[in-house]
């Protein structure tokens, strides 16, 4: 078995400045935000007085919540703002925004993955003879990997639970100067097991499930719980050849072996494959996990 890697995308739009003390300080375009960090366990290297001077907006959570809060803002920020990523010469043009569970509408990390899709959707097309990829991007939050696959000419299925995240995603889209993508809103777990019945197929799949969640009808999502399932039905309907599966896991305690053998217990052998961990390093050169990753391609 080969060792796991580790990835550090670099763009000019983000920055992780320092990190440590459960907390980070990172630049998203022009403005800088404070915000919780689980794995960042270690100490912070720049002082607390420059981490004030710096940040523009900073998060705190609520009494009693483990992740609601609210966000204490500068003069100068926004609650929206724009970032562009160069993904292989396609300008991907995201909106960001500030929730109320922390998150801005980016997982910055997840560009090392852009890069994949789109290099593998271009391989994919060319083998086709003019026939677009189909590509189907599961828990697509606000859409990065869509952005990157469509960009590079597939034909993008984008499915999230949350209708506000669709839209969000859409305006992305537009922002970017694409279109054409299928948007969804359902239960990811629901809509694959009827692609199962249906005889769909995908070229590519896209998985970035959460540790826990919940369905635009209530449905119940638990990783550990419905992994093995959703992977089964994915499995079902990816084709063969020519095609690629991409699996992110943001839960902390669970590993890139345990992502890339839950998928090789369900999946053909691949032609090749990659698992690790998705990484940014601080100014100060501290190494930050922020998730772990399993890619293939047969």
């Amino acid at each position: 078995m080969k060792n796991p890697e580790l990835l550090f995308p670099l763009w000019r739009d983000y920055e992780l400045i320092d990190c440590g003390d459960f907390e980070k300080l990172e630049r998203y375009g022009k403005y800088v935000l404070r915000r919780p960090e689980p794995q960042a366990m270690w100490r912070k290297s720049l002082s607390e007085r420059k981490w004030a001077q710096r940040a523009d907006a900073v998060f705190s959570r609520d009494a009693g919540s483990e992740e609601k809060g609210r966000w204490q803002l500068s003069p100068k920020m926004p609650d929206r703002w724009f970032v562009e990523y160069d993904c292989r010469g396609s300008r991907l043009k995201m909106r960001l925004g500030l929730t109320s569970f922390k998150h801005v509408g980016l997982f910055p990390e997840q560009a090392a993955n852009w890069d994949f899709i789109h290099d593998t959707v271009k391989e994919l097309a060319q083998k086709s003879a003019g026939t677009e990829p189909k590509v189907l991007n599961l828990f697509a939050y606000t859409g990065g990997a869509t952005l990157a696959a469509r960009a590079a000419g597939a034909d993008v299925t984008h499915l999230d639970s949350v209708k506000q995240v669709v839209n969000w995603s859409n305006e992305n889209m537009t922002s970017s100067g694409l279109d054409g993508v299928r948007w969804i809103v359902d239960d990811a777990l629901k809509f694959v097991r009827r692609e199962v019945k249906r005889g769909r197929k995908y070229n590519g799949i896209i998985l970035d499930p959460p540790a826990y969640g919940r369905g635009p009808e209530g449905e119940k999502w638990v990783l550990e719980r419905n992994i093995c399932e959703l992977l089964e039905c994915c499995a079902a309907i990816l084709e063969p050849k020519n095609s690629f599966l991409v699996l992110n896991l943001y839960s902390m305690g669970l590993s890139a072996t345990l992502a890339k053998s839950a998928a090789n217990r369900v999946l053909p052998a691949p032609k090749r494959e990659q698992f690790g961990e998705l990484c940014m390093t601080d100014s100060c050169d501290k190494v930050l996990p922020l998730g772990v990753f399993y890619r293939c391609v047969f």
